[in-house]
């Protein structure tokens, strides 16, 4: 039976310049490969030894890239390793499969939204009308499925943050801040609920899974295994569960690992 891995990318697999906390002097840095350029400039990265440990994994299990992006966002990562098969877009409000939108999906997610969750509208007012403009930089709705707002984390009142999070989990959902980017996202819309979706088609029975931030918490307890880095918001609270394995790296040497990681149990699934 095949190995399923669903990973999140950013700050899981990928790095951008100020999240790869290149730590060692700068003669034992790692080689980095560029696997994302937006408008011209080169935006995420992994290191060379990561991007071979990827492409093993994609010849030895059924790889699926598991993020909060948009489906526009995601086409502009070039991965290394054969094209995935399956991938997993806005935070599993859309199932690509070899690269389309499983239209069927798409609508049991709306579904499901319209019928457990406060409007998108009324969400993405709240946060026009409660955030300041000084800390403030864009709005944005993604996929008309969820909300966030960039934000000067330094001026970010943590207590707004606190209060918001109450506001949204009394019509259905959640909060999430990671790096400069502060989330409000549906509680159906789940990545583990895809996941087990790709799952089922591929007839997989063993699933692992990587990820940094509160809203990856939900696919690593769908996992029979998972691991999480030392940074991102699931490290600085604290969280863990029974098949989760904390690793100690930071940054762009976390990504590597968790390849090493997913590598050892799809060989040794025992």
């Amino acid at each position: 039976m095949p190995v399923l891995v669903a990973s999140d990318l950013d700050r899981t697999l990928i790095y951008s310049s100020a999240a790869l906390a290149l730590t060692m002097p700068d003669a034992r840095a790692p080689r980095l490969l560029c696997v994302e350029v937006h408008e011209a400039k080169p935006l995420s990265y992994m290191t060379e030894t990561a991007a071979q440990l990827l492409t093993d994994l994609g010849d030895a299990a059924v790889f699926v890239p598991t993020t909060t992006r948009t489906r526009k966002q995601y086409q502009r990562i070039n991965l290394p390793g054969p094209p995935p098969a399956y991938a997993i877009c806005a935070n599993g409000g859309h199932l690509l499969v070899d690269g389309v939108t499983d239209a069927g999906w798409h609508a049991r997610v709306q579904a499901r939204l319209a019928d457990e969750c406060a409007p998108l509208a009324e969400v993405g007012e709240h946060l026009l009308r409660s955030a300041d403009p000084v800390w403030v930089r864009k709005h944005r709705t993604a996929e008309d499925l969820f909300a966030y707002l960039v934000v000067e984390r330094e001026l970010l009142p943590g207590d707004w943050v606190k209060e918001l999070a109450v506001w949204a989990e009394n019509r259905g959902w959640t909060v999430s801040l990671q790096g400069r980017k502060l989330y409000a996202v549906p509680k159906p819309l789940t990545k583990s609920a895809a996941v087990r979706e790709v799952a089922r088609r591929t007839g997989a029975e063993l699933t692992l899974a990587a990820g940094d931030s509160l809203l990856d918490a939900d696919l690593l307890l769908a996992a029979d295994r998972g691991w999480r880095p030392a940074h991102g918001e699931l490290a600085d609270s604290g969280w863990t569960a029974p098949a989760i394995t904390a690793l100690p790296e930071r940054g762009v040497l976390a990504g590597e690992r968790i390849l090493r990681e997913f590598l050892r149990a799809v060989r040794q699934p025992a």
